[in-house]
């Protein structure tokens, strides 16, 4: 890939490059101003949203616009083990910087490090927190251990509707997208229901612009895709296996995207309220596993037999 097709992909086109540019809850904008304020990192850092949400950017943006530190950046998703720990962040951690600032380590998807490596980190930490900080972000905050949660101050990067249409919506404007009154409604309906990840927002709005115009599928596309996906798995669930594999596309192979679609169909059928609520709590409970599994069509599949098997007793 191309500088030139790293520039026409708009997330990475209008991916944050300094504060003014990044979106920010009003109360998380209001500690970062006083790190602005005082050029200082005084606590070490927990990021927190789900992803997509500009944890990595704001992380970034401290480190090189507002501390103007030495630091070191790791991927944890990459490098998860012990061995990271006792090598890389502690020979970089036990130094100081050239001018004595204060240096940074980055910990990218933090919850992805082994607890063995969670409870090294910890004491690195604590030992040399005179000469460094420590910025973790993570999806999921229950995966760090409370001894490292203890040890941050934790920022939710979670935003609310309002402000990812307004983004969103100055981004169409500064693409030059047409975007007629007919489609407005279906702009704010495709927020919703992929909020809150502004990457994949993003994504889908280029997706639906390519002819300069802003298009949309209709609602009712999607509608009469999980209509016929929720009676597929009544009757014949391995048919109704098959009938997503071959329709990827509708949902662009977001499994955790497909759940809330069938969740949301569910929620608003006229089935029984015992099977409806059996029924939500299935289709939640593969949500919370979608996180952790390896193959997130197979656990999509292993929650139609569940609800196969529900609806056929």
């Amino acid at each position: 890939m191309t500088l030139n097709d790293i520039k026409n992909i708009w997330c990475e086109k209008y991916r944050p490059q300094s504060l003014n540019e990044i979106v920010l809850p009003a109360d998380t904008r209001k500690v970062i101003d006083s790190f602005v304020a005082s050029k200082e990192l005084t606590n070490h850092l927990l990021l927190v949203s789900a992803p997509g949400q500009g944890k990595t950017s704001l992380a970034k943006i401290i480190v090189k616009n507002i501390l103007e530190c030495d630091y070191l950046y790791l991927n944890a998703s990459d490098e998860s083990g012990i061995d990271t720990i006792r090598t890389k962040v502690i020979g970089f951690s036990q130094t100081k910087s050239m001018n004595g600032d204060i240096k940074v380590v980055l910990l990218d998807e933090s919850d992805s490090i082994s607890s063995e490596a969670q409870r090294a980190l910890r004491n690195v930490m604590e030992e040399y927190a005179g000469n460094t900080r420590f910025i973790l972000t993570a999806n999921y905050k229950h995966k760090i251990i409370p001894a490292i949660q203890s040890r941050c101050v934790a920022l939710n990067l979670n935003h609310n509707i309002p402000d990812i249409v307004k983004h969103c919506y100055n981004i169409l404007k500064r693409e030059k997208i047409v975007v007629d009154d007919a489609q407005k409604k279906a702009f704010v309906d495709l927020v919703k229901s992929n909020a809150p990840d502004f990457r994949k927002i993003i994504n889908e709005l280029q997706r639906y612009s390519v002819s300069g115009k802003l298009e949309i599928p209709h609602q009712d596309i999607a509608d009469e895709f999980v209509s016929e996906l929720w009676n597929n798995i009544k009757q014949d669930v391995v048919e109704a296996r098959r009938f997503v594999i071959q329709h990827e596309s509708t949902f662009q192979s977001d499994y955790h995207h497909l759940l809330k679609m069938l969740l949301q169909h569910l929620y608003q059928s006229n089935i029984a309220n015992t099977s409806k609520r059996e029924s939500i709590l299935i289709i939640t409970e593969y949500m919370y596993r979608h996180a952790f599994v390896a193959d997130h069509e197979i656990n999509f599949f292993a929650c139609m037999l569940n609800l196969s098997k529900l609806l056929a007793s």
